[in-house]
């Protein structure tokens, strides 16, 4: 059973949809207790990272989140999901975030370049990651952000490059995350997801 955590403010038809495609047992909740229940935890997101940490706050999800985390649970956050479990970020001032991983979610330098970054790009491989088996290479995946994860390099699994080389994926033991969308990445999305999966 993976549970798919619905705090208010993510897609979850279209993340549930993929994680039941590469067969996965789906439960969409916001009960801590059925957290606890499940096997793993994806934690998706689209929008401010402030108004994230205030809906987990505000469905008392951030201290079973941290709880389950540390006590070795895989947890999967997609998009804003993935910058949740960092230390703090930079949107709209400075805000808190779950503080599973260290380090801040910056903006993009103004610049050239559009931003947000809104899709198809490049997966550049960091080091060896479970998520990352079996991708082609080169694997595109789709990007929907104008924030991005400075991880420490150790933790980074692979990047991306938008401006800046940012964090594409970060693992570290039980704990990961991708910036793109797989829901919307086609294949290299439902491999990552199958990977988390088994």
């Amino acid at each position: 059973m993976i549970a798919l955590v619905d705090y208010g403010i993510g897609n979850l038809r279209s993340v549930a949809n993929a994680l039941r495609h590469v067969g996965a047992d789906v439960l969409v909740t916001s009960e801590p207790e059925k957290l606890a229940e499940s096997e793993k935890i994806v934690l998706p997101g689209v929008g401010a990272f402030g108004d994230g940490m205030a809906f987990l706050d505000q469905y008392g999800l951030v201290e079973p989140i941290k709880d389950l985390a540390a006590a070795g649970k895989p947890l999967l956050g997609i998009c804003l999901g993935m910058q949740l479990l960092f230390e703090e970020s930079e949107e709209h001032g400075s805000n808190n975030g779950l503080g599973l991983l260290p380090g801040r979610v910056r903006a993009f330098p103004r610049g050239s370049l559009k931003i947000p970054q809104i899709g198809w790009n490049k997966i550049l491989p960091e080091r060896t990651s479970s998520l990352l088996d079996s991708l082609p290479e080169p694997a595109y995946a789709y990007f929907n952000h104008g924030y991005y994860c400075e991880a420490l390099p150790q933790d980074t699994a692979a990047s991306c490059e938008y401006g800046v080389r940012f964090c594409a994926v970060v693992q570290r033991d039980n704990l990961m995350g991708v910036q793109f969308h797989p829901e919307k990445s086609q294949q290299v999305g439902l491999q990552l997801l199958r990977n988390f999966v088994r």
